[in-house]
């Protein structure tokens, strides 16, 4: 037995190896019988090895690698030699190892698809995750997101923060997404709740004098998935005292630029660029614009008013985007294609413009009205400009439309496919409250913790002001995702107090779910604010993958289940009844 004196991994040898004894251990990855020489290329998380059995220097050890299977364990010990036919496409192509020794560790059954093939559908990878984790490409997603997590700690750490971990079963405080409940098994008919972050936790860390905080934060949120989002999640959650928005935004900002340097050598400038939401929503339809490309939201409704067409002018918004140079790529079958990706949004439909002699409306306006809608959108046929125009009711709708449609022509255009760089910027001034159409009421778009601009304070108590009241709330944004998430938070107790009040709880409500913190809020606060960032998201697009599931070891579907291990499932009746649990099936 000597496979625990493994002396290197398999991607780890080369030419200055040659001539020594080395030991390696991992799974065949392929078995070629040449008749007096088989050839088993050997692979760990590290690469590839080629190891050669020669039945003239052990019959013995020959025979057992001439039975062994794809992706059995083996432990070879050998002598490092230089290929006759050196393969320049992995690392180690340089060298062989001439095998004197083998172990067969674990043998394997024919696996359900190959290692490392993409074109295998999802779930049966997902069913297999062991397997499918065995591959270059995973292997090396989660070497990335390992570089970013110790790179994240080293910054923190040298910028006197403390790692501190918080509780995983806490309260349910219900007001953002839904809680994932835990029933209590000592105190029947209560329940725990998986954190959806840890905030209330950091801002007590603050009260209690711990000044700087971060963790690497699982969080748990019983929401609908999307390609960047699970329902268990990893956060990297920072809070600090004594600070205003600028402190908090230019520690992150460096730290995302130190992880960015340390992990893919890529230089971010600093500081980033800010935008307010309300321009960010004007010129990209979003509070998470991919600055990448132009194709900028312009505002035609006061152009469009007596142009004489009437899908315009009985419009409460028209607005359009510009995508310049290439009116041509943008075929008639194509352009159909984006009017039901239009519609497929909410909108009736999409007016389109090339000039005078192709265009969806240039026929039912004047002269002078079409000189005005290409003057005001910045339209200029000569370069072969594409107007696309969205009117609506809605003005909300008409600029998300818009956002959406820019970023598909961007990615019909090719614009963003392999593209590397890398547009960071904060989005500045949110909105405090949104009203709801579902609960009647104005909902906090952040979290009630979150303090207003202190010029918007007087607003909270006017009539309609609740809608116009800003936040001191920033998102760090990249290339159309939301990296982060933060705020200063409100360290007045009273204007906490009176928050939860204006989202329209009572004062019992809001003694069973707050009372905690309003009652460490009458001990001392210091002004405190912080982010949360979503590490998955990162390493994602660090990885230049557009899903997910890709950078997490043990992923979930978009429908939430976990195939691997058939999660969620059934547990026995015994274990609810000592939670005082009935399951009501409905027949």
């Amino acid at each position: 037995m000597y496979y625990n004196k493994r002396t290197h991994y398999c991607g780890g040898i080369g030419p200055e190896q040659i001539g020594r004894e080395v030991i390696l251990c991992g799974w065949v990855q392929r078995q070629r019988d040449l008749g007096g020489l088989i050839f088993i290329d050997l692979r760990d998380r590290a690469g590839v090895a080629q190891c050669v059995f020669d039945h003239t220097v052990s019959k013995e050890i020959f025979d057992l690698a001439f039975g062994v299977r794809s992706e059995s364990v083996l432990c070879v010990r050998g002598e490092v030699r230089a290929r006759s036919n050196p393969n320049p496409n992995i690392p180690t192509g340089a060298v062989e190892v001439l095998a004197s020794g083998m172990e067969l560790l674990s043998r394997a059954q024919t696996p359900p698809f190959e290692i490392g093939d993409d074109r295998v559908s999802e779930p049966l990878r997902l069913e297999h995750r062991y397997l499918d984790l065995r591959g270059p490409k995973l292997q090396g997603y989660m070497r990335l997101r390992h570089d970013i997590t110790q790179s994240v700690r080293r910054f923190y750490d040298q910028n006197g923060f403390y790692e501190i971990e918080t509780p995983l079963l806490t309260k349910s405080t219900p007001e953002g997404a839904r809680d994932y409940l835990v029933p209590s098994r000592l105190y029947p008919g209560r329940f725990y709740a998986l954190p959806q972050s840890p905030q209330q936790y950091k801002q007590l860390l603050m009260v209690s004098g711990v000044d700087r905080y971060f963790q690497i934060a699982r969080c748990m949120r019983d929401e609908d998935l999307r390609a960047d989002r699970q329902p268990d999640f990893t956060q990297i959650d920072v809070e600090m005292s004594f600070v205003d928005i600028d402190d908090v935004l230019d520690m992150n900002e460096r730290m995302m630029a130190a992880v960015f340097k340390d992990v893919i050598g890529v230089d971010i400038p600093l500081p980033m660029k800010r935008m307010p939401y309300r321009e960010a929503v004007e010129r990209f339809g979003t509070d998470k614009p991919d600055l990448r490309f132009g194709f900028e939201l312009k505002d035609l409704t006061a152009v469009t008013r007596a142009c004489g067409f009437s899908v315009f002018e009985d419009a409460a918004m028209v607005g359009c985007v510009v995508i310049e140079g290439a009116a041509a790529e943008f075929t008639r079958k194509r352009l159909d294609r984006l009017t039901e990706f239009i519609k497929g949004l909410g909108p009736k439909g999409l007016a389109w413009h090339k000039g005078a002699e192709s265009s969806s409306f240039a026929k039912l306006l004047s002269p002078e009205a079409l000189a005005a809608v290409e003057d005001a959108a910045g339209f200029r046929g000569e370069r072969g400009d594409l107007l696309l125009a969205v009117a609506g009711q809605r003005p909300a709708l008409v600029r998300s439309s818009l956002g959406a449609l820019r970023c598909e022509c961007a990615k019909q255009l090719g614009l963003l496919e392999n593209n590397r760089s890398f547009e960071f910027v904060w989005i500045t001034e949110f909105p405090l409250f949104e009203y709801s159409e579902e609960e009647g009421r104005y909902v906090a778009c952040h979290h009630p913790f979150t303090n207003p601009m202190a010029e918007d304070i007087h607003l909270i108590d006017k009539p309609g002001g609740l809608g116009q009241c800003r936040a001191r709330a920033y998102d760090m944004v990249l290339n159309g995702y939301e990296l982060c998430s933060g705020s200063i938070r409100i360290h007045d107790a009273g204007l906490q107090a009176k928050m939860f009040e204006l989202l329209q709880l009572t004062p019992e409500q809001t003694e069973r779910r707050f009372g905690h913190i309003l009652k460490a809020f009458g001990y001392g606060v210091p002004p405190h604010g912080g982010v949360g960032f979503g590490l998955d998201r990162i390493v994602m697009i660090m990885a230049g993958t557009e899903n997910i599931r890709d950078v997490i070891a043990f992923p979930k579907t978009q429908n939430a289940v976990e195939l691997m291990m058939g999660a969620p499932d059934y547990v026995d009746g015994r274990q609810l009844e000592e939670l005082s649990i009935r399951v009501v099936s409905e027949q």
